[in-house]
């Protein structure tokens, strides 16, 4: 299948790595991947402030940067959600409404497209240790993605997933949140982190960037023995020795 591939702003400055390794888990998958290297972000940042204007600028960069019969894949469920769900209010009756309708319906978070489209969920990844994996608030309210990416993870040699309690909890991090009240931002990623290390968990998987990097901020501060990882970086590791 050829797809189109939308790495967020967040991964592409800080994780370009991770951007990488999802798009040698596509190939594997038997995808034919193309990368506009024009493309931004999906607006999501300026819209959950509230500067709409903007928003709708960055929007309209984004929808004129794929195809409308194009398969759309981002290993983020954050912005996945954005797109499908918030561009509604962006672009609902604008000259790109019928653009926004068909972009919508081609886009998907990396572990729904995996499974739910292509049916491939075995990578031949290795990877030893415990590991718990965090529901973002994105991923699980707004793509309603919970089984898919422990669907992959349970198909990783050497890897133990063990339950998180409260796992369907904030981890903190919610854009301009963090910011606007870091006290109690701080506070939530050590609540996930303390029921991670409760578990006996060595990593902490997820399907959003910017959730792990407000998580691994916080572990790094405190110099604590665990460590976050992406859902592709999980799915390409390990295979020299296959």
């Amino acid at each position: 299948m050829k797809i189109e591939l939308f790495i967020p702003c967040f991964m592409d400055q800080l994780h370009p790595d991770t951007a990488w390794n999802t798009v040698k888990v596509l190939e594997k998958a038997g995808c034919t991947v193309t990368y506009n290297t024009e493309q931004t972000c999906c607006g999501q940042p300026a819209f959950n402030a509230g500067f709409w204007d903007e928003a709708k600028e960055v929007g309209n960069k984004f929808l004129k940067g794929f195809s409308e019969e194009s398969v759309i894949i981002t290993p983020s469920a954050s912005c996945t959600g954005m797109v499908k769900n918030y561009y509604n209010d962006l672009f609902t009756n604008t000259t790109l409404h019928n653009r926004c309708r068909a972009i919508q319906g081609n886009i998907y978070e990396l572990s729904d497209f995996l499974v739910n489209i292509l049916q491939f969920d075995y990578f031949g990844a290795e990877l030893d240790g415990r590991a718990v994996y965090h529901d973002s608030c994105s991923g699980l309210r707004e793509c309603h993605i919970k089984a898919e990416p422990r669907q992959l993870l349970s198909k990783v040699l050497g890897l133990e997933m063990v339950d998180l309690n409260d796992n369907e909890t904030c981890c903190g991090f919610g854009g301009t949140f963090a910011v606007k009240f870091e006290g109690i931002s701080t506070a939530m990623a050590q609540q996930k982190v303390d029921n991670a290390l409760a578990a006996g968990a060595e990593y902490i998987i997820s399907t959003d960037t910017s959730c792990l990097m407000h998580l691994q901020g916080y572990i790094d501060k405190n110099n604590l023995p665990i460590k976050t990882m992406h859902l592709a970086d999980v799915l390409a590791h390990g295979w020299g020795n296959v």
